[in-house]
Protein backbone atom coordinates (compact mmCIF):
# COMPACT_ATOMS: atom_id res chain seq x y z
CA UNK A 1 0.00 0.00 0.00
CA UNK A 2 2.79 2.63 0.85
CA UNK A 3 4.27 1.72 -2.46
CA UNK A 4 0.62 2.62 -4.52
CA UNK A 5 0.66 5.83 -2.63
CA UNK A 6 4.18 6.74 -3.52
CA UNK A 7 3.02 6.60 -6.80
CA UNK A 8 -0.09 8.29 -6.34
CA UNK A 9 1.37 11.31 -4.36
CA UNK A 10 4.04 11.29 -7.32
CA UNK A 11 1.57 11.82 -10.03
CA UNK A 12 -0.73 14.42 -8.03
CA UNK A 13 2.05 16.63 -6.55
CA UNK A 14 3.71 16.56 -10.01
CA UNK A 15 1.10 18.30 -11.44
CA UNK A 16 0.20 20.18 -9.49
CA UNK A 17 3.84 21.80 -8.88
CA UNK A 18 4.82 22.37 -12.13
CA UNK A 19 2.97 23.80 -15.73
CA UNK A 20 3.36 21.94 -18.54
CA UNK A 21 2.78 18.81 -17.16
CA UNK A 22 0.74 17.05 -20.17
CA UNK A 23 2.91 18.43 -22.51
CA UNK A 24 5.92 16.19 -20.48
CA UNK A 25 4.15 13.51 -20.33
CA UNK A 26 2.84 12.80 -23.40
CA UNK A 27 4.55 9.08 -24.99
CA UNK A 28 7.02 9.55 -21.73
CA UNK A 29 9.25 11.25 -23.93
CA UNK A 30 11.13 13.98 -23.98
CA UNK A 31 9.07 16.78 -25.20
CA UNK A 32 8.85 19.98 -23.10
CA UNK A 33 6.94 22.88 -22.78
CA UNK A 34 8.49 25.94 -22.82
CA UNK A 35 7.06 26.61 -19.20
CA UNK A 36 8.37 23.77 -17.86
CA UNK A 37 12.15 24.19 -19.17
CA UNK A 38 12.93 26.20 -16.26
CA UNK A 39 11.98 23.25 -14.14
CA UNK A 40 12.91 20.27 -12.82
CA UNK A 41 11.38 17.26 -10.60
CA UNK A 42 13.48 14.64 -8.68
CA UNK A 43 12.81 11.74 -6.78
CA UNK A 44 14.84 10.83 -3.90
CA UNK A 45 14.85 8.26 -1.17
CA UNK A 46 12.55 8.93 1.82
CA UNK A 47 15.61 8.76 4.22
CA UNK A 48 16.93 11.50 2.14
CA UNK A 49 14.45 14.09 3.98
CA UNK A 50 15.58 16.07 6.99
CA UNK A 51 14.00 14.90 9.58
CA UNK A 52 14.66 18.24 11.62
CA UNK A 53 13.59 20.99 8.41
CA UNK A 54 16.61 22.60 6.70
CA UNK A 55 18.59 24.10 10.08
CA UNK A 56 22.02 23.86 9.64
CA UNK A 57 22.48 23.34 13.38
CA UNK A 58 20.34 20.11 13.37
CA UNK A 59 22.52 18.93 10.68
CA UNK A 60 21.35 20.24 7.42
CA UNK A 61 23.75 19.25 4.99
CA UNK A 62 25.98 17.44 7.33
CA UNK A 63 25.99 14.48 8.70
CA UNK A 64 26.17 10.98 6.74
CA UNK A 65 24.29 12.46 3.34
CA UNK A 66 26.86 15.53 3.08
CA UNK A 67 25.97 17.91 0.45
CA UNK A 68 25.76 21.56 0.41
CA UNK A 69 23.09 23.04 1.79
CA UNK A 70 21.03 25.41 -0.82
CA UNK A 71 18.96 27.64 0.62
CA UNK A 72 21.95 28.73 2.93
CA UNK A 73 25.50 30.04 1.98
CA UNK A 74 28.71 28.47 3.09
CA UNK A 75 32.09 29.89 3.38
CA UNK A 76 33.83 27.65 1.64
CA UNK A 77 32.91 24.85 -1.33
CA UNK A 78 34.57 21.89 -2.29
CA UNK A 79 35.59 22.22 -6.02
CA UNK A 80 35.13 19.23 -8.66
CA UNK A 81 38.24 17.70 -8.17
CA UNK A 82 37.58 18.16 -4.10
CA UNK A 83 40.21 20.92 -3.31
CA UNK A 84 39.01 24.23 -1.31
CA UNK A 85 37.00 27.23 -3.04
CA UNK A 86 35.43 30.38 -1.73
CA UNK A 87 31.40 30.79 -1.44
CA UNK A 88 31.01 33.35 1.25
CA UNK A 89 34.66 33.35 2.06
CA UNK A 90 37.28 36.24 -0.12
CA UNK A 91 40.16 34.78 2.30
CA UNK A 92 40.59 32.05 4.67
CA UNK A 93 44.62 32.17 6.88
CA UNK A 94 45.70 29.99 9.51
CA UNK A 95 48.10 31.36 12.44
CA UNK A 96 50.89 29.24 12.74
CA UNK A 97 50.25 27.48 15.30
CA UNK A 98 47.07 26.26 14.11
CA UNK A 99 45.11 27.98 16.65
CA UNK A 100 43.43 30.77 15.08
CA UNK A 101 41.49 30.88 11.53
CA UNK A 102 40.98 34.04 10.10
CA UNK A 103 38.20 34.78 7.06
CA UNK A 104 37.22 37.17 5.46
CA UNK A 105 33.65 37.42 3.92
CA UNK A 106 31.80 39.32 0.62
CA UNK A 107 29.84 42.15 1.97
CA UNK A 108 27.31 42.43 -0.96
CA UNK A 109 25.71 39.09 0.92
CA UNK A 110 21.81 39.61 1.96
CA UNK A 111 19.19 37.00 3.77
CA UNK A 112 16.09 36.68 1.46
CA UNK A 113 14.25 38.88 3.86
CA UNK A 114 16.84 41.62 2.87
CA UNK A 115 19.29 41.91 6.33
CA UNK A 116 22.47 41.87 5.44
CA UNK A 117 25.08 38.85 6.16
CA UNK A 118 27.85 39.53 8.34
CA UNK A 119 30.77 38.23 10.40
CA UNK A 120 28.31 38.67 13.45
CA UNK A 121 26.05 35.94 11.80
CA UNK A 122 29.24 33.61 10.95
CA UNK A 123 30.33 33.85 14.13
CA UNK A 124 26.53 33.03 15.53
CA UNK A 125 25.92 30.28 13.16
CA UNK A 126 29.23 28.48 14.06
CA UNK A 127 28.53 28.92 17.90
CA UNK A 128 24.94 28.06 18.21
CA UNK A 129 26.33 24.35 15.95
CA UNK A 130 28.69 24.04 18.37
CA UNK A 131 26.50 23.89 21.04
CA UNK A 132 23.57 22.05 19.57
CA UNK A 133 24.35 19.99 16.67
CA UNK A 134 24.57 15.60 17.36
CA UNK A 135 25.86 16.01 13.90
CA UNK A 136 29.14 16.85 12.89
CA UNK A 137 32.15 16.94 15.36
CA UNK A 138 32.73 20.52 16.71
CA UNK A 139 34.75 19.86 19.57
CA UNK A 140 38.19 21.46 18.20
CA UNK A 141 36.03 24.99 17.76
CA UNK A 142 36.34 26.80 20.99
CA UNK A 143 34.27 29.85 20.12
CA UNK A 144 33.92 32.15 16.71
CA UNK A 145 34.06 35.62 17.27
CA UNK A 146 33.38 38.63 14.55
CA UNK A 147 36.40 41.27 14.39
CA UNK A 148 34.47 43.54 12.35
CA UNK A 149 31.80 43.21 10.15
CA UNK A 150 33.46 41.26 7.31
CA UNK A 151 36.03 39.43 9.54
CA UNK A 152 35.41 36.35 11.86
CA UNK A 153 37.61 34.68 13.97
CA UNK A 154 37.44 30.89 14.61
CA UNK A 155 39.66 30.14 18.05
CA UNK A 156 40.49 26.76 18.22
CA UNK A 157 40.89 24.26 20.94
CA UNK A 158 43.64 22.30 19.19
CA UNK A 159 44.90 22.63 15.19
CA UNK A 160 42.72 21.12 12.76
CA UNK A 161 44.21 21.93 9.04
CA UNK A 162 40.94 20.79 7.50
CA UNK A 163 38.87 22.84 9.11
CA UNK A 164 37.86 24.43 5.21
CA UNK A 165 35.67 21.39 4.49
CA UNK A 166 33.99 21.77 7.72
CA UNK A 167 33.18 24.93 6.65
CA UNK A 168 31.93 23.69 2.83
CA UNK A 169 29.16 21.81 4.67
CA UNK A 170 27.69 24.61 7.02
CA UNK A 171 24.89 26.83 6.23
CA UNK A 172 24.89 30.30 7.64
CA UNK A 173 22.15 31.17 9.97
CA UNK A 174 20.78 34.93 10.53
CA UNK A 175 21.01 35.76 13.82
CA UNK A 176 17.79 38.10 13.95
CA UNK A 177 16.07 35.39 12.58
CA UNK A 178 16.83 32.54 14.28
CA UNK A 179 14.39 30.39 15.93
CA UNK A 180 15.51 26.68 16.86
CA UNK A 181 12.04 25.36 17.04
CA UNK A 182 10.84 26.93 14.14
CA UNK A 183 13.92 27.74 11.80
CA UNK A 184 13.98 23.95 10.05
CA UNK A 185 10.54 24.52 8.72
CA UNK A 186 10.86 28.21 7.89
CA UNK A 187 14.55 29.40 7.01
CA UNK A 188 15.86 32.28 6.10
CA UNK A 189 19.16 32.06 3.95
CA UNK A 190 21.47 33.69 1.49
CA UNK A 191 21.57 30.16 -0.51
CA UNK A 192 20.53 29.97 -4.47
CA UNK A 193 17.13 28.46 -3.45
CA UNK A 194 14.34 29.49 -1.31
CA UNK A 195 12.14 26.88 0.72
CA UNK A 196 8.56 27.71 -0.76
CA UNK A 197 6.59 24.28 0.16
CA UNK A 198 7.41 21.25 2.33
CA UNK A 199 4.91 18.57 2.71
CA UNK A 200 6.00 16.40 5.30
CA UNK A 201 6.69 13.01 3.87
CA UNK A 202 5.84 13.77 0.29
CA UNK A 203 7.81 16.68 -1.20
CA UNK A 204 9.74 19.32 -1.34
CA UNK A 205 9.75 22.25 -3.23
CA UNK A 206 12.66 25.04 -3.67
CA UNK A 207 12.62 28.22 -5.93
CA UNK A 208 15.49 30.34 -6.84
CA UNK A 209 16.39 32.95 -4.46
CA UNK A 210 16.36 36.47 -6.97
CA UNK A 211 18.32 38.08 -4.94
CA UNK A 212 21.54 35.78 -4.52
CA UNK A 213 24.70 37.15 -4.96
CA UNK A 214 26.41 34.69 -7.40
CA UNK A 215 25.08 33.74 -11.17
CA UNK A 216 21.30 33.28 -11.44
CA UNK A 217 20.12 29.70 -11.08
CA UNK A 218 19.20 28.19 -14.26
CA UNK A 219 16.55 25.92 -12.83
CA UNK A 220 13.86 28.08 -11.32
CA UNK A 221 12.31 25.61 -9.15
CA UNK A 222 12.65 22.58 -8.04
CA UNK A 223 11.04 19.92 -6.82
CA UNK A 224 11.74 16.72 -4.78
CA UNK A 225 9.37 14.19 -3.75
CA UNK A 226 10.35 11.36 -1.32
CA UNK A 227 9.94 7.91 -2.55
CA UNK A 228 10.99 4.07 -2.09
CA UNK A 229 12.95 2.68 -4.81
CA UNK A 230 10.66 0.86 -6.51
CA UNK A 231 7.81 3.50 -6.42
CA UNK A 232 10.49 5.96 -8.00
CA UNK A 233 11.21 3.37 -10.93
CA UNK A 234 7.48 3.74 -11.86
CA UNK A 235 6.94 6.93 -11.50
CA UNK A 236 10.07 7.08 -13.78
CA UNK A 237 7.54 4.40 -16.38
CA UNK A 238 4.68 6.86 -15.89
CA UNK A 239 7.02 9.87 -17.24
CA UNK A 240 6.23 12.00 -13.61
CA UNK A 241 9.55 12.74 -12.56
CA UNK A 242 12.62 14.18 -14.34
CA UNK A 243 15.25 12.50 -12.61
CA UNK A 244 15.21 9.67 -9.93
CA UNK A 245 17.55 7.74 -8.13
CA UNK A 246 17.66 4.20 -8.52
CA UNK A 247 20.08 1.04 -8.12
CA UNK A 248 21.51 -1.79 -10.46
CA UNK A 249 18.99 -4.00 -9.69
CA UNK A 250 16.84 -1.57 -12.32
CA UNK A 251 20.18 -0.65 -14.66
CA UNK A 252 18.84 -3.38 -17.37
CA UNK A 253 15.82 -1.62 -17.70
CA UNK A 254 15.01 0.72 -20.49
CA UNK A 255 12.05 3.22 -19.73
CA UNK A 256 10.82 5.06 -23.19
CA UNK A 257 12.49 9.03 -23.02
CA UNK A 258 14.55 8.20 -19.85
CA UNK A 259 18.71 7.52 -19.99
CA UNK A 260 20.28 6.23 -17.25
CA UNK A 261 23.07 8.04 -15.36
CA UNK A 262 26.21 6.44 -13.76
CA UNK A 263 28.24 8.66 -11.59
CA UNK A 264 31.00 7.77 -9.55
CA UNK A 265 31.48 7.72 -5.88
CA UNK A 266 33.98 7.83 -2.88
CA UNK A 267 30.76 6.03 -1.64
CA UNK A 268 32.51 2.40 -0.56
CA UNK A 269 31.95 -1.00 0.98
CA UNK A 270 34.46 -2.90 3.03
CA UNK A 271 35.32 -5.03 5.34
CA UNK A 272 37.43 -4.38 8.77
CA UNK A 273 39.56 -7.05 9.84
CA UNK A 274 39.99 -7.12 13.68
CA UNK A 275 43.73 -7.28 14.13
CA UNK A 276 42.64 -8.25 18.17
CA UNK A 277 40.04 -10.49 19.00
CA UNK A 278 40.01 -13.17 16.14
CA UNK A 279 42.16 -15.81 15.48
CA UNK A 280 42.13 -15.38 12.12
CA UNK A 281 42.19 -12.08 11.05
CA UNK A 282 44.73 -11.39 13.44
CA UNK A 283 46.94 -12.92 11.44
CA UNK A 284 48.34 -10.19 9.24
CA UNK A 285 49.34 -12.88 6.99
CA UNK A 286 45.28 -13.54 6.56
CA UNK A 287 44.55 -9.96 5.70
CA UNK A 288 47.28 -9.14 3.07
CA UNK A 289 45.66 -13.00 1.59
CA UNK A 290 42.40 -11.53 1.62
CA UNK A 291 43.26 -8.08 0.12
CA UNK A 292 44.89 -9.60 -2.79
CA UNK A 293 42.51 -12.58 -2.85
CA UNK A 294 39.66 -11.00 -4.10
CA UNK A 295 38.45 -10.02 -7.31
CA UNK A 296 36.83 -7.13 -6.77
CA UNK A 297 35.88 -6.44 -10.61
CA UNK A 298 33.77 -9.71 -10.19
CA UNK A 299 32.10 -8.14 -7.62
CA UNK A 300 31.47 -5.15 -10.17
CA UNK A 301 30.01 -7.35 -12.85
CA UNK A 302 27.94 -9.74 -10.42
CA UNK A 303 26.52 -7.92 -7.96
CA UNK A 304 26.26 -3.94 -9.24
CA UNK A 305 25.81 -5.51 -12.49
CA UNK A 306 29.08 -2.93 -13.61
CA UNK A 307 28.16 0.12 -11.69
CA UNK A 308 30.74 0.71 -9.26
CA UNK A 309 34.84 0.82 -9.29
CA UNK A 310 37.32 -1.29 -7.30
CA UNK A 311 37.71 0.18 -3.63
CA UNK A 312 41.40 0.22 -1.85
CA UNK A 313 40.84 2.88 0.18
CA UNK A 314 38.41 4.86 2.02
CA UNK A 315 39.33 7.78 -0.04
CA UNK A 316 40.22 6.58 -3.79
CA UNK A 317 40.34 9.76 -6.04
CA UNK A 318 40.77 12.46 -3.16
CA UNK A 319 44.04 14.51 -3.36
CA UNK A 320 45.22 12.68 0.02
CA UNK A 321 44.30 9.48 -1.41
CA UNK A 322 47.89 7.13 -1.41
CA UNK A 323 48.50 5.22 -4.64
CA UNK A 324 50.26 2.85 -2.44
CA UNK A 325 46.61 1.52 -1.65
CA UNK A 326 46.40 -0.24 -5.07
CA UNK A 327 46.77 -3.91 -5.10
CA UNK A 328 46.17 -6.25 -8.37
CA UNK A 329 44.12 -9.85 -7.69
CA UNK A 330 46.53 -12.50 -7.14
CA UNK A 331 44.81 -15.29 -5.78
CA UNK A 332 48.10 -17.21 -5.78
CA UNK A 333 50.04 -15.32 -4.13
CA UNK A 334 47.20 -14.64 -1.74
CA UNK A 335 47.51 -19.01 -1.69
CA UNK A 336 51.26 -18.33 -1.50
CA UNK A 337 51.20 -16.14 1.61
CA UNK A 338 48.54 -18.10 3.53
CA UNK A 339 50.85 -21.25 3.19
CA UNK A 340 54.10 -19.41 4.27
CA UNK A 341 52.66 -18.75 7.46
CA UNK A 342 51.63 -22.13 8.47
CA UNK A 343 48.05 -22.03 6.65
CA UNK A 344 47.88 -25.85 5.25
CA UNK A 345 44.83 -26.83 3.42
CA UNK A 346 43.24 -29.20 4.99
CA UNK A 347 41.02 -32.32 3.62
CA UNK A 348 37.99 -30.52 3.10
CA UNK A 349 39.09 -27.20 1.98
CA UNK A 350 39.73 -25.00 4.60
CA UNK A 351 42.87 -24.37 5.77
CA UNK A 352 44.31 -25.10 9.81
CA UNK A 353 46.91 -23.38 11.56
CA UNK A 354 48.12 -24.20 15.01
CA UNK A 355 44.64 -26.03 15.49
CA UNK A 356 42.83 -23.30 14.43
CA UNK A 357 40.31 -23.30 11.64
CA UNK A 358 40.40 -20.64 9.35
CA UNK A 359 36.84 -20.29 9.65
CA UNK A 360 35.04 -16.14 9.59
CA UNK A 361 31.41 -15.42 10.33
CA UNK A 362 30.83 -12.28 7.73
CA UNK A 363 28.04 -9.99 8.84
CA UNK A 364 26.47 -7.45 7.19
CA UNK A 365 23.22 -4.79 7.68
CA UNK A 366 20.15 -7.31 7.48
CA UNK A 367 18.58 -4.48 5.89
CA UNK A 368 20.55 -4.13 2.81
CA UNK A 369 20.33 -6.47 0.11
CA UNK A 370 23.26 -4.96 -2.00
CA UNK A 371 25.68 -5.73 1.19
CA UNK A 372 23.90 -9.27 1.23
CA UNK A 373 25.04 -9.51 -2.36
CA UNK A 374 28.71 -8.94 -1.41
CA UNK A 375 29.19 -10.97 1.97
CA UNK A 376 27.77 -14.00 -0.54
CA UNK A 377 30.01 -13.16 -2.91
CA UNK A 378 32.85 -12.40 -0.86
CA UNK A 379 32.84 -15.66 1.29
CA UNK A 380 32.15 -17.43 -1.81
CA UNK A 381 35.80 -16.04 -3.61
CA UNK A 382 37.40 -16.77 0.52
CA UNK A 383 36.61 -20.33 0.10
CA UNK A 384 38.34 -20.77 -2.94
CA UNK A 385 41.39 -19.16 -0.82
CA UNK A 386 40.82 -22.31 2.14
CA UNK A 387 39.37 -19.42 4.19
CA UNK A 388 35.20 -20.75 5.22
CA UNK A 389 32.93 -17.88 5.70
CA UNK A 390 29.22 -17.94 7.68
CA UNK A 391 27.44 -14.86 6.85
CA UNK A 392 24.97 -13.37 9.03
CA UNK A 393 22.71 -10.71 8.61
CA UNK A 394 22.47 -8.20 11.66
CA UNK A 395 21.31 -4.59 12.66
CA UNK A 396 22.97 -1.85 13.94
CA UNK A 397 22.01 -1.95 17.33
CA UNK A 398 24.74 -5.22 17.47
CA UNK A 399 26.72 -4.44 14.43
CA UNK A 400 28.79 -2.68 15.99
CA UNK A 401 29.67 -4.14 18.80
CA UNK A 402 29.83 -7.74 16.81
CA UNK A 403 32.63 -5.47 14.30
CA UNK A 404 34.80 -6.05 17.33
CA UNK A 405 35.86 -9.22 16.66
CA UNK A 406 33.98 -10.26 13.51
CA UNK A 407 34.50 -8.50 10.02
CA UNK A 408 31.49 -6.57 8.68
CA UNK A 409 30.49 -5.23 5.67
CA UNK A 410 30.55 -1.19 6.06
CA UNK A 411 29.76 1.55 3.69
CA UNK A 412 31.96 4.69 4.10
CA UNK A 413 33.22 7.41 2.00
CA UNK A 414 33.36 11.76 2.65
CA UNK A 415 34.58 14.65 1.50
CA UNK A 416 37.14 14.93 3.93
CA UNK A 417 40.28 13.28 5.32
CA UNK A 418 38.83 13.37 8.85
CA UNK A 419 37.35 9.60 7.83
CA UNK A 420 40.67 7.87 7.87
CA UNK A 421 41.21 9.87 11.45
CA UNK A 422 38.07 8.10 12.58
CA UNK A 423 38.52 4.83 11.01
CA UNK A 424 42.45 4.13 12.02
CA UNK A 425 43.13 6.77 14.34
CA UNK A 426 43.36 5.10 18.24
CA UNK A 427 41.03 6.36 20.49
CA UNK A 428 42.47 7.44 24.22
CA UNK A 429 39.78 5.77 26.10
CA UNK A 430 39.98 2.26 24.44
CA UNK A 431 43.29 2.06 23.16
CA UNK A 432 42.48 1.45 19.37
CA UNK A 433 40.59 2.49 16.75
CA UNK A 434 36.86 3.22 17.14
CA UNK A 435 35.36 0.92 14.57
CA UNK A 436 37.67 -2.33 14.90
CA UNK A 437 40.58 -2.89 17.16
CA UNK A 438 43.58 -1.68 15.35
CA UNK A 439 46.39 0.69 16.66
CA UNK A 440 49.58 1.90 15.02
CA UNK A 441 51.18 4.73 16.98
CA UNK A 442 52.90 5.97 13.65
CA UNK A 443 49.78 5.92 11.73
CA UNK A 444 48.27 8.01 14.54
CA UNK A 445 51.07 10.74 14.16
CA UNK A 446 51.03 10.86 11.10
CA UNK A 447 47.24 12.30 11.08
CA UNK A 448 47.98 14.20 14.54
CA UNK A 449 50.49 16.19 12.61
CA UNK A 450 48.35 16.17 9.57
CA UNK A 451 45.68 17.99 11.46
CA UNK A 452 48.25 20.11 13.18
CA UNK A 453 49.83 21.50 10.05
CA UNK A 454 49.63 25.16 8.76
CA UNK A 455 49.25 24.63 5.29
CA UNK A 456 46.23 22.43 3.74
CA UNK A 457 48.90 20.90 0.91
CA UNK A 458 51.36 19.54 3.48
CA UNK A 459 48.72 18.19 5.16
CA UNK A 460 47.73 16.13 2.27
CA UNK A 461 50.78 14.44 2.22
CA UNK A 462 50.84 13.40 5.99
CA UNK A 463 47.34 11.73 5.51
CA UNK A 464 49.27 10.35 2.59
CA UNK A 465 51.87 8.95 4.97
CA UNK A 466 49.37 7.50 7.26
CA UNK A 467 48.35 4.81 4.75
CA UNK A 468 51.95 4.46 3.55
CA UNK A 469 55.20 5.70 4.60
CA UNK A 470 57.55 3.29 3.02
CA UNK A 471 57.96 1.35 6.10
CA UNK A 472 54.46 1.01 7.54
CA UNK A 473 50.83 2.04 7.33
CA UNK A 474 47.60 0.33 6.70
CA UNK A 475 48.05 -0.83 2.98
CA UNK A 476 48.80 -3.96 1.69
CA UNK A 477 52.78 -3.85 2.82
CA UNK A 478 51.67 -2.43 6.27
CA UNK A 479 49.15 -3.39 9.07
CA UNK A 480 46.10 -4.14 5.95
CA UNK A 481 43.19 -3.91 9.64
CA UNK A 482 40.43 -2.98 6.61
CA UNK A 483 39.73 -4.15 3.00
CA UNK A 484 38.10 -2.15 0.72
CA UNK A 485 36.25 -3.76 -2.39
CA UNK A 486 33.96 -1.79 -4.32
CA UNK A 487 32.56 1.91 -4.76
CA UNK A 488 28.98 1.56 -5.71
CA UNK A 489 28.58 3.92 -8.31
CA UNK A 490 25.32 6.52 -8.06
CA UNK A 491 22.78 5.75 -10.88
CA UNK A 492 19.92 7.73 -11.72
CA UNK A 493 17.09 7.71 -14.43
CA UNK A 494 17.21 11.25 -16.01
CA UNK A 495 14.76 12.79 -18.92
CA UNK A 496 15.92 13.33 -21.81
CA UNK A 497 17.05 16.37 -22.88
CA UNK A 498 18.16 17.38 -19.32
CA UNK A 499 21.46 18.18 -19.21
CA UNK A 500 22.95 17.47 -15.46
CA UNK A 501 26.31 19.53 -14.81
CA UNK A 502 29.07 17.97 -14.53
CA UNK A 503 29.25 15.97 -11.14
CA UNK A 504 31.83 16.06 -7.76
CA UNK A 505 32.68 12.23 -6.89
CA UNK A 506 29.44 11.45 -4.62
CA UNK A 507 30.54 10.65 -1.07
CA UNK A 508 28.20 7.76 1.06
CA UNK A 509 24.80 7.98 0.86
CA UNK A 510 22.69 8.28 -2.32
CA UNK A 511 20.55 11.25 -1.70
CA UNK A 512 20.90 15.39 -1.91
CA UNK A 513 24.80 15.15 -3.50
CA UNK A 514 23.00 15.13 -6.92
CA UNK A 515 21.33 18.28 -6.50
CA UNK A 516 24.57 20.16 -5.24
CA UNK A 517 24.62 21.85 -8.63
CA UNK A 518 20.86 21.81 -9.94
CA UNK A 519 21.03 26.04 -10.33
CA UNK A 520 23.47 24.73 -13.13
CA UNK A 521 21.55 22.23 -15.48
CA UNK A 522 19.38 22.90 -18.33
CA UNK A 523 17.16 21.87 -20.78
CA UNK A 524 17.90 21.45 -24.18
Amino acid sequence: MRRLTGILLCLLLTCGALSGCQDRREDNASSLSQAAKDTVVIAMGPTSEPESGFDPSFGWGAGEHVHEPLIQSTLTVTNPDLTIGYDLATSCISSEDGLTWTVTIREDVRFSDGQPLTAQDVAFTYNTVKASSSVNDFTMLDYAEAKDGATVLFHMKTPFSIWPYTMAIVGILPEHAYDSATYGQNPIGSGRYLLKQWDRGQQVILEANPDYYGDAPKIKQVTILFMEEDAAFLAVKAGQVDLAYTSATYSDQAPQGYNLLAFESVDNRGINLPVTGNPVTSDLAVRRAINIGVDRQEMIDHVLNGYGTPAYSVCDKMPWYNAASQVEYDPQGAASLLEEAGWIMGDDGVRVKDGVRAELTLLYSSEDSVRQALAADLASQLKKLGIACQIEGVGWDTAYDRALSDPLIWGWGAHTPMELYNIYHTMEDTGSAQYSPYANPTVDGYMDAALACADLEQAYQLWQKAQWDGSTGVTQEGDVPWVWLVNVSHLYWAREGLAVAEQKIHPHGHGWSIVNNVDQWSWS
